[in-house]
């Protein structure tokens, strides 16, 4: 694997390492038209089992810190050794509300598909992840979210694909943009949803993961009415 890019590889290498969307999809999508340059330092927080942390090692020349609260940093370690990425990528363990990181450690912070778990708090940025970013940090997120806000009650259709807490993390652009346009340190640039929806979605739900087994009723069921992807792009406040 050591001569081959991620983006290379086919259905078969994606579906034994997705955890939802195909995340490598959503981070290319996401950085179009954003340079990182290899000095730097990014915090790959929720990498799940780290396609995102190669894409950026690969892509960029970037060190990378691999940070997932799921998957094991042995698990992840292994992978990146497969691509000779060992001594670029560093794999940990650990939740992203305990940040172990010195202060303004990192010049980047990526998160695909994961900053609705652990950054819906409206004062997650600004208690937790601004601490550890450097002034200037350029800030990517990709995150599954909703077309406008759904409240309880939900619509009778989606009741057994979304449970309650669903609704406590997925939420649409705007509620995003008021949410981190409050934060003292987050400066931002551009919210939007993404256009790769069907095509990351498609590739995840024709894994046989029973994860993506059960999300294929959901996304048929909704149909193309409530749920979509969401693209934010900002930096710490200087």
């Amino acid at each position: 694997m050591q001569s081959r890019k991620i983006t290379e590889f086919g259905m078969d290498f994606y579906h034994q390492h997705m955890m939802g969307p195909n995340s490598v999809m959503l981070i290319q999508n996401m950085l179009q038209g954003i340079s990182l340059t290899p000095e730097l330092r990014v915090l790959d927080l929720g990498c799940g089992k780290g396609l995102t942390s190669i894409y950026l090692a690969q892509e960029f020349g970037v060190q990378v810190f691999a940070t997932d609260l799921w998957v094991s940093a042995g698990e992840n370690y292994r992978l990146f050794k497969e691509f000779g990425l060992e001594n670029q990528i560093i794999p940990l363990q650990l939740d992203a509300t305990q940040l172990p990181f010195a202060d303004e450690y990192f010049d980047a912070f990526t998160s695909v598909d994961a900053f609705q778990y652990f950054g819906n708090p409206k004062t997650y940025f600004d208690t937790q992840l601004a601490r550890v970013l450097k002034p200037g940090a350029l800030i990517a997120i990709a995150i599954p979210g909703m077309k406008f806000e759904i409240e309880d009650p939900m619509p009778e259709e989606m009741k057994p694909f979304w449970p309650l807490e669903a609704l406590q993390t997925w939420h649409c652009v705007d509620w995003w943009r008021e949410t981190l346009s409050a934060s003292e340190n987050f400066h931002l640039e551009q919210i939007a949803e993404m256009d790769c929806f069907d095509a990351a979605w498609n590739s995840w739900l024709g894994s046989d993961n029973p994860y993506a087994i059960q999300d294929r009723d959901m996304i048929r069921t909704d149909n193309g009415r409530f749920m979509n992807l969401i693209s934010i792009i900002g930096r710490k406040s200087a």
